[in-house]
């Protein structure tokens, strides 16, 4: 029997991340993990032990074999990641369920907060990704909420010139509605001469690539480090974020950013980030090209990222804080 069984559904980006960090903690602590999801979220991240379970981006009629499936599979303490396999979890009634909320339901409806509230008061404890996501899912009804981190895996550059060019105007991450890359393509009238790259693939891949080919849409990449070490500025015009992994990344690395100032972004950059609202595309290009033209401001930005992000937890932090919850689950007390 598995210490902790570790579920998601498709991912390809920051959930997935997050659990395969989360994977390699657990286990270097003397935990025996497994991690159930679809073959296609394996296929990504290799997880060490992985136990297949076909779990969609939306409801389906699998999800009943999935269910099954999951009352059967090893695990003392289960826990899920988003709301998706937050509801098949809950749906399959083990206990004690750990839910990790990492997204808001941005255009879940109806549905969306009958399944929030679903998980909400399903689940032993319930972790957020950011402070909203914590007070959504108390309103849904969740008795034990703890905002806890969701950290970025540490990044080194080698050296290596990208070859793209400068001044370089960077963003990084899946090429989906939430990230907010059609403010930017609105925006790029205002970046004058800046050669603007966009690391990620997703489902607006040909929309984007059709709607700006000047744009350099670079998909996945493994020289991510390289890419925001040779970035004059990183933009991140997202219409919602958690504890965004781009972010960290950004300023971590010490380069400049600019992002919207939603959910759980204004929280994790302090001072050490331009925000703008979403959905402004004057603001963000004006922003960007601000720090394109003034240096010294470029760079004042650029420490007191670096500052705000010495303070954030790391990935051993944030794998201690879930393996205190799984120990006291096990021992039947409070988490």
């Amino acid at each position: 029997m598995a210490d902790a069984l570790l579920v998601l559904a498709t991912s390809t980006g920051g959930v997935g991340q997050h659990v395969a960090a989360l994977e390699r903690g657990l286990t270097a602590r003397g935990l025996d993990v497994a991690v159930a999801c679809p073959a296609s979220t394996q296929a990504v991240f290799g997880f060490a032990r992985h136990l297949p379970l076909e779990v969609g981006a939306r409801p389906h009629p699998r999800d009943a074999a999935a269910v099954a499936r999951l009352r059967r599979l090893p695990g003392r303490v289960v826990h899920a990641h988003g709301l998706r396999a937050g509801t098949l979890a809950a749906l399959s009634g083990r206990r004690p369920l750990v839910v990790t909320w990492h997204n808001a339901q941005l255009q879940g409806g109806r549905l969306g907060a009958a399944l929030e509230r679903l998980v909400a008061r399903r689940a032993t404890v319930t972790l957020a990704a950011s402070s909203d996501l914590a007070a959504t899912a108390r309103a849904r009804g969740a008795r034990d909420v703890r905002v806890a981190p969701v950290s970025a895996p540490p990044l080194v550059p080698t050296g290596r010139d990208p070859g793209l060019g400068h001044p370089l105007v960077l963003a990084v991450g899946r090429l989906h509605p939430q990230k907010g890359y059609d403010v930017l393509v609105r925006a790029l009238p205002l970046l004058g001469d800046a050669v603007v790259a966009v690391a990620g693939t997703g489902p607006l891949d040909e929309e984007l690539r059709a709607a700006a080919p000047g744009v350099r849409w670079l998909g996945r990449r493994d020289d991510v480090a390289d890419l925001y070490a040779a970035a004059d500025v990183v933009v991140l015009p997202s219409v919602w974020e958690a504890r965004s992994l781009t972010a960290q990344e950004a300023l971590r690395l010490g380069r400049p950013l600019v992002t919207t100032a939603v959910g759980g972004l204004p929280e994790l950059v302090g001072d050490g980030a331009v925000l703008v609202p979403p959905g402004d595309a004057e603001a963000l290009g004006r922003a960007v090209r601000g720090l394109l033209d003034d240096p010294a401001a470029a760079a004042a930005l650029a420490a007191r990222g670096r500052a705000v992000a010495a303070t954030w937890p790391d990935e051993d932090d944030t794998t201690a804080e879930v393996a205190a919850v799984y120990a006291a689950l096990q021992r039947g007390g409070p988490a």
